[in-house]
């Protein structure tokens, strides 16, 4: 710790009035009672733009963005910028699946995407199905959020579990008191400090390194170097395709994460999300930014920090290069930011977890009658379980890439797709095809992440998500992308699935919602309400 006293005094103080906030969130814009899902969970569905914009914001861009992103970019070049388009597509994309997925929750009080499903097709166990992948998915994705705090701590030569779990105790206190308020609070702090260190950052270092000429420079010579076919300073025949099948199915499996509808359906309005799906962008120009300091640190010579294992950990690296070009006082701000980046997401990820536990599980299967009250102290509770799984996942997976932890969530969570966006538009869909696809997309899914091995890290098996061609035969060095192609299959499992079912005459679920009522519009008077007059926050 010797030579890092005033960055960890930095950090702690700011994560300290940050843990603050947290506690204070409670009694912002305090209802009479928290004791319910729509206020502990949906912080009482009356957020406005701002808030929403930073909310949704800290919610997608996290520790994730910060160090594993940058981390790619170091290690093998053009093919971490994946990250920039597929947010740049992804707003486009969802604009009107989820300005009708927040009327038909509005009108129905549905909390989760599971909720969703359970009316539209009138099956528990489909609606179990999507809530079970949910949970599944989301873990290692607050996972991903420990590895943020990690990396920072040992750049600051803080080694061990032990402040993770501290940070990660502090964190669950203010989430179990103050519910989607807290986050929605700290975002401000949050976004704030990361906007002042990225500007500072590409203004600063690339000036200490002789200018953004001799820092592309050095990536290429670095790359020019490399044995490895799929990493350059720009992408090759053999990774094309992988980028851009990465691109297209992290953006259709970003919305369908609970934490990012658990943002969305906590506005107020259909106007605030289409504002928000307008602005939201912003941050995108912000990713690439920071996906560059992964040539920074190449052209400042940074080198990742080596872990007890005698591996170096490729997740140290915007840390390391931050300790190496900035005054201590700001790198103390920098980590900070990373640090804050990760709490965050972290607590409304692990609430979205908590309220699908509640509502398809909890109240569907072990208490039918449960209270608002009963359903809110569930919700608490598994919102603690969460995170201590979040960091179970830590120490039992291998985090090296950090990257492949969310990219295998976002393999699981894809397969939601037909049940949530598609049936937002059809029910045509039957619920046993369905479940078949989910089941074919889910199995094919882990079979190809199960043959990808990684000889950087000497994993033969989940080393990424990038799949070989060859495997399937065809004679290329190209990959594509594991999520892309299950999707694919349970798309095609589903539909034939659904025909069958239709020629053997087997009934859709009997309290199935009817199509007309999701045909929620602009001027329907269930929408507008009163919400429309509440003003903004």
């Amino acid at each position: 710790m010797s030579g890092h006293t005033t960055e960890l005094v930095v950090f702690v103080l700011l994560f300290l009035i940050v843990s603050g906030m947290g506690f204070v969130a409670s009694r912002w814009r305090r209802p009479e009672s928290i004791e319910s899902l729509n206020e502990w969970g949906l912080g009482g569905r009356n957020f406005g733009s701002w808030i929403t914009w930073f909310l949704v914001g800290g919610d997608l861009y996290t520790a994730y963005t910060f160090v594993a992103v940058p981390a790619l970019v170091f290690g093998a070049g053009a093919m971490g910028f994946f990250a920039v388009p597929y947010t740049v597509i992804i707003y486009p994309l969802v604009f009107l699946v989820l300005i009708r997925m927040w009327s038909v929750s509005h009108v129905h009080g549905f909390v989760t995407p599971a909720d969703f499903v359970r009316a539209r097709f009138g099956s528990p166990t489909l609606a179990l199905l999507v809530a079970i992948t949910g949970l599944v998915a989301t873990m290692p994705y607050i996972a991903l959020q420990l590895v943020g705090i990690e990396a920072v701590l040992k750049a600051m030569g803080i080694t061990g579990h032990l402040p993770i779990i501290i940070a990660f105790a502090i964190l669950a206190a203010y989430t179990y008191q103050s519910g989607l308020r807290a986050p929605a609070l700290i975002a401000f702090v949050k976004d704030t400090l990361i906007y002042i260190v990225i500007l500072a950052a590409v203004i600063y270092i690339p000036a200490k390194l002789g200018g953004w000429g001799s820092i592309f420079d050095a990536a290429k010579a670095k790359f020019d170097a490399s044995p490895a076919p799929g990493d350059g300073l720009t992408l090759n025949a053999a990774n094309q395709l992988q980028y851009i099948t990465l691109a297209f199915g992290s953006a259709l499996a970003l919305f369908l994460y609970p934490h990012s509808l658990t943002g969305v359906l906590a506005s107020k309005n259909r106007n605030v999300i289409k504002r928000n799906m307008s602005a939201l962008p912003a941050y995108s120009l912000l990713l690439g930014l920071i996906a560059l300091l992964g040539y920074m640190a190449i052209a400042a010579g940074t080198k990742p920090i080596v872990g007890p294992n005698g591996r170096p950990d490729s997740n140290t690296i915007v840390p390391a290069l931050f300790d190496q070009m900035f005054p201590d006082w700001f790198t103390g701000v920098a980590y900070a930011a990373v640090g804050i980046g990760a709490l965050v997401p972290a607590a409304i990820m692990s609430i979205a977890a908590a309220n699908l536990f509640t509502r398809n599980i909890y109240r569907e299967y072990i208490n039918k009658q449960a209270t608002d009250a009963q359903e809110a102290k569930v919700s608490k509770l598994v919102s603690l379980v969460v995170k201590v799984g979040a960091v179970l996942c830590i120490l039992v997976l291998d985090p090296q890439f950090s990257i492949d932890l969310q990219l295998i969530g976002g393999v699981i969570i894809l397969q939601t797709l037909p049940s949530v966006a598609l049936g937002l538009y059809t029910r045509w869909f039957h619920k046993g095809g369905l479940m078949a696809g989910w089941a074919a997309g889910l199995v094919v899914g882990m079979w190809m992440l199960y043959l990808i091995p990684n000889p950087a890290t000497g994993k033969a098996h989940f080393g990424g998500s990038a799949f070989p061609l060859a495997n399937f035969g065809f004679d290329t060095k190209m990959t594509i992308y594991v999520g892309f192609v299950a999707v694919i299959v349970n798309l095609v499992v589903a539909a034939l699935g659904t025909l069958l079912f239709r020629a053997l005459k087997v009934a859709d679920g009997p309290d199935a919602t009817s199509r007309d009522d999701y045909f929620v519009d602009e001027g329907d008077p269930r929408v507008k309400e009163d919400l429309d007059l509440a003003g903004s926050h």
